[in-house]
């Protein structure tokens, strides 16, 4: 559809399947609303369609009956990719063992080897009975009248079908027993011999009981949340495992909640100690409960998220309540927090051990409970891998061959299908006319505190304060950059000034709505070879706690604690556990990083601070025995980094709370200002950039400009384990605001290219001065490569319509203008220093694109004699590669 939606999609859960969209345009929302009812009500769901997206045999080479037929289809390959990720093999085990009796007892995505088992008939069967009306609710937010959306979800839909009973009630479970399974080695875990995972899973009671599920959701944070809790003090800081397992505390997503506790990264030998500490640590919760400083903290918590505004609300609360809604549960019950919290309180005051009866109903005396290990195994891949060949030996072999015939047929078929260009004509649609013209106005000030810049920018946050620094890393020595994703992580958890790292927490609880430090690398948007490179320092606080905010941030700057060794190797430890179990999950993203690191600076920067040499990195710290240098080394960065010298400041708060923000930054940049030393950039060569374009004697941020850079092509190949590729080739283009960018940019909404017979996941993006094209969880390697060129041959030969662009301006537009929350308005201009008209130039350089604009964009940029690419692929072994002396495997 041509559209201007800010946010479509559809989740799938267990038990249900929701389609949410969002728009800021009321024709647009109509449009949406037709086509999503449509495609959930009445989808064509043709054979041709089950064999792309579910799975078929097909020769490997359909146009070759000679070549072996294979499983092929785009959810077949997606779900294999899926449990090539072992936190989602575990969490899948978990919930099938735990109600093994209904729905939950199977994989709702698909089982790899189950999918062909699925006939076409039975997929609309169940269409049939479980996607409609009679098994559906709908849920709205916003400022449109409601009557229209209810008038046309009658004519287009309920009106056409008649009551049924869909019979989707879940049953009770019963469960309590001890099993084992077993996932594929992680050649990244940060220790190779201690690969175990461990939980115990109880079942609680039905989620449609809403102060329940409220309550033991509280209790549950309560007990696994933050270096103060008994399960984070008795499990993670002994070192036992490197973090909690990946399904732990409460999960209200199944008809009967459950709660989960275990660790992953241990020693098998350690299994039965971590069963009696957590069997331990729930007599000492039923004991002692919990300080009444916690609770406070956690309803702090509750508070800052009712007041905090993002962008997604409205999916937010439709989130929060399906699950207990599809369960017949009261879902305006649920919206109505005030209530719980203030039930909560009061039934506290009557019973102080109201907690503790709980702990102990659920947890000491619940019978209902599962305890999961996991191992690894050195031919679990072998295993998967011969399973598949033996089912599709079995369905080959069953055989004819008139069938053959006919697979290769149908094949050719889908194939002629796949190359036809759909007609979109019957679709609703905007129009290029219907976008606003002009963006509106951020107006922001421009001042200094102590010396600093800072700007402020006015915005209803609705009762918050939200602050941000920008802090240079330009005198940081280059020895030193490898670690600064580690200073960032661990600086506001090792405890500062007269707090130790558990004090620390709970005063971040009690009072912000959270302290964070992160890399930052900002390519310039007019040069490719300057880039700014530092760290973020971001928190929130409601406007009664903004002294006690700063008091912290002082703290961390005058007086971090950076010499507890047992704390830190705990944070080393989980660090490396999520960037090792991220590799599988976002292998895409690590796939363009890499992809781009010879391109530009900033490139080669990001690949240093986030990409594949920052898990190796990681890995190799928490490997180390002995922890002194890497304490020696955050010291130094400390010194360069918090360094009010170096920093520039932003405020986003009301109007009525602006000037007494503005005292207490100034306040706080005093209590700072013995950081304060001129250091000598590492780097000689350091371009000042006005802050305010238009005030060009005023503040500036420093950027770094590499003119001698030389982009170089590099193809580079990661050997894991897994079932998979992810893959990406990233091309040189041009900066943001070169004339060039806005066709460059809409390449990536312009017909993304067939991808490889639709039997993966893939696309393309634009950011930073480079193309990238990427593939997700694919089943080809190099081939998918010829398929990123084949797209640019379409592109160069202009064979698009000017339907085509118009729905790409459509694509492009719909995020050029996606909402901004409060918090986040003027950010672009203060990270980036891309101003209000720098985008009214580029929206208009969007509107002016012309097909000769795009075709000519695409043959100086993207064709073979002039690009300069990278490419990188994660994935399984591969010989053609190894033999290939032009990629490099790592």
């Amino acid at each position: 559809t041509d559209i201007l939606c800010s946010h479509y999609q559809v989740f799938f859960t267990s038990d249900y399947t929701m389609y949410p969209f969002s728009t800021q345009n009321g024709k647009d929302f109509q449009n949406l609303l037709s086509v999503y009812l449509d495609a959930a009500f009445f989808p064509c769901l043709r054979e041709q369609d089950f064999w792309q997206e579910g799975w078929r045999l097909e020769n490997e080479n359909p146009t070759d009956p000679n070549s072996p037929l294979v499983f092929k289809g785009v959810v077949f390959n997606e779900m294999k990719g899926a449990f090539s990720d072992n936190e989602r093999v575990y969490a899948q085990h978990l919930q099938n063992k735990l109600y093994p009796d209904h729905t939950y007892s199977v994989v709702s995505g698909g089982e790899p080897l189950a999918i062909p088992d699925l006939t076409w008939e039975q997929l609309k069967q169940f269409h049939a009975t479980h996607y409609h009306p009679s098994n559906a609710r709908f849920f709205t937010y916003g400022d449109l009248p409601l009557e229209q959306h209810l008038k046309q979800i009658e004519e287009e839909a309920l009106s056409k079908f008649e009551r049924i009973n869909p019979n989707t009630e879940v049953p009770p479970s019963h469960t309590g027993r001890e099993d084992h399974v077993t996932c594929s080695p992680d050649a990244l875990a940060p220790d190779p011999a201690r690969q175990n995972t461990l939980c115990v899973s109880y079942l609680l009671g039905d989620i449609t009981d809403t102060f329940e599920g409220f309550t033991l959701s509280l209790l549950s944070s309560l007990m696994i949340s933050g270096p103060n809790s008994p399960f984070y003090k008795a499990l993670i800081e002994p070192n036992i495992g490197t973090d909690f397992s990946s399904v732990v505390g409460y999960d209200g997503s199944t008809k009967e909640a459950s709660f989960s506790i275990g660790l992953q990264g241990m020693a098998e030998e350690d299994t039965e100690r971590v069963k009696q500490i957590i069997s331990q640590t729930i007599n000492d919760i039923i004991e002692s409960g919990f300080e009444e400083e916690r609770i406070d903290a956690l309803l702090h918590k509750i508070e800052i998220q009712m007041k905090h505004q993002s962008t997604n609300f409205g999916l937010s609360l439709a989130s929060y309540i399906a699950s207990s809604w599809n369960h017949d549960g009261d879902p305006v019950e649920l919206l109505q927090i005030n209530d719980s919290v203030a039930k909560f309180k009061q039934t506290l005051k009557e019973n102080p051990r109201f907690l503790q009866d709980k702990v102990k109903h659920y947890f000491k005396e619940n019978t209902h409970r599962l305890t999961l290990s996991m191992s690894p195994d050195e031919v679990y891949l072998e295993k998967q891998a011969k399973a598949e060949e033996e089912k599709l030996q079995k369905k080959i072999h069953a055989l004819s061959d008139s069938d053959k015939k006919d697979i290769y047929e149908k094949g050719l078929e889908l194939l002629a299908a796949q190359s036809k260009t759909q007609d979109a004509s019957c679709l609703p649609a905007l129009k290029v006319s219907d976008i606003e013209p002009t963006i509106p106005v951020t107006p922001v000030q421009i001042s200094t505190a102590v010396g600093v810049p800072v700007q402020y920018c006015e915005q209803p946050t609705n009762g918050l304060v939200y602050f941000r620094a920008m802090c240079s890393l330009n005198t940081l020595p280059e020895d030193l950059r490898l670690y600064v994703p580690l200073f960032c992580s661990v600086v506001t958890k090792m405890g500062c000034g007269g707090l130790d790292y558990r004090q620390q927490s709970q005063q971040m609880e009690l009072r912000t709505g959270g302290m964070s430090v992160s890399t930052q690398v900002v390519p310039d948007s007019t040069q490719l070879d300057m880039y700014e490179q530092g760290v973020l320092l971001s928190s929130s606080c409601l406007e009664r706690n903004l002294p006690h905010m700063f008091h912290l941030w002082s703290d961390i700057f005058n007086n971090p604690h950076f010499d507890e060794v047992e704390r830190l190797r705990v944070l080393v430890m989980m660090s490396a556990q999520e960037l090792a179990n991220g590799i599988s999950y976002s292998g895409h993203m690590y796939a363009m990083t890499r992809a781009g690191r010879h391109l530009t600076p900033a490139g080669d920067l990001n690949e240093t601070l986030g990409g594949m040499e920052q898990v190796k990195f990681m890995k190799r710290v928490a490997e180390l025995s002995d922890l002194s240098q890497v304490i020696r080394t955050l010291v130094r960065i400390k010194k360069h980094l918090l360094n009010p010298d170096n920093m520039r400041c932003a405020i986003n708060t009301t109007p009525q709370k602006m000037s007494d923000t503005a005292a207490q930054l100034e306040s706080f940049m005093k209590d700072v200002a013995d950081n304060r030393k001129e250091r000598k950039p590492v780097r000689s060569n350091i371009i000042e950039r006005p802050l305010d374009p238009s005030d060009v004697s005023g503040l500036s941020r420093k950027l770094i400009s590499e003119q001698n850079f030389q982009p170089c092509q590099m193809k580079t190949f990661f050997q894991l384990p897994f079932p998979v590729h992810f893959i990406s080739e990233s091309i040189r283009t041009v900066p943001f605001s070169h004339h060039d960018y806005a066709s460059s940019s809409k390449f990536v909404h312009l017909g993304e290219d067939d991808d490889e017979g639709r039997s993966l996941r893939g696309g393309a993006r634009m950011g930073g001065g480079l193309f990238s094209f990427y593939s997700y969880r694919d089943p080809n390697s190099v081939q998918t490569l010829s398929a990123f060129r084949r797209g640019v041959d379409w592109a160069k030969s202009g064979q698009f319509t000017q339907q085509d662009i118009d729905e790409a301006k459509l694509s492009v537009f719909s995020a050029v203008d996606s909402p901004v929350a409060p918090a986040d308005k003027g950010m672009g201009r203060f990270l980036s220093g891309v101003t209000d008209e720098m985008k009214q130039n580029h929206r208009e350089r969007l509107f002016a694109v012309t097909h000769q604009s795009l075709v000519e964009v695409a043959e100086r940029y993207l064709g073979v004699g002039q690009r300069t690419c990278g490419v990188a692929i994660l994935g399984p072994e591969n010989e053609a590669i190894k033999k290939d002396p032009s990629w490099i495997v790592k």
